[in-house]
């Protein structure tokens, strides 16, 4: 039965982690090195089709590996970021709280991302 669970959560953090290759504030390596975790405990066969994914296995092994991330990824992250966020602040947002939370939201990833070494 634990298997079963972790092997679930595994692929909704997955699931979240392509979604977060879309959507700026949900974050996709975090949440595919979640999902690899997961898989590790609940289905070896998932963990290795996950880390031989040609394009989802370089966002975790690089990461595991080297603790970086490339910089194409950080300047498309950050750049998708701002992007919405300051859309959000200033089309969607009607009160000057909610225009200030997505200004500190975009400062506080910004900061994350950059906080990691870049992968040449």
């Amino acid at each position: 039965m634990k298997r079963i669970i972790l092997t679930i959560f595994g692929c909704i953090a997955l699931g979240l982690g392509i979604l977060g290759a879309f959507l700026p504030v949900l974050p996709t390596t975090p949440l595919l090195l979640l999902a690899a975790a997961l898989f590790l405990r609940g289905n070896r066969q998932l963990y290795d089709w996950l880390l031989n994914h040609p394009r989802l296995g370089p966002y975790i092994t690089n990461f595991m590996e080297h603790k970086a991330i490339p910089l194409r990824i950080k300047v498309v992250a950050v750049s998708a970021l701002w992007l919405t966020l300051l859309y959000c602040a200033i089309f969607v947002a009607e009160h000057w709280a909610f225009r200030l939370f997505f200004i500190l939201t975009a400062t506080a990833v910004t900061i994350h991302i950059l906080s990691y070494k870049t992968l040449k």
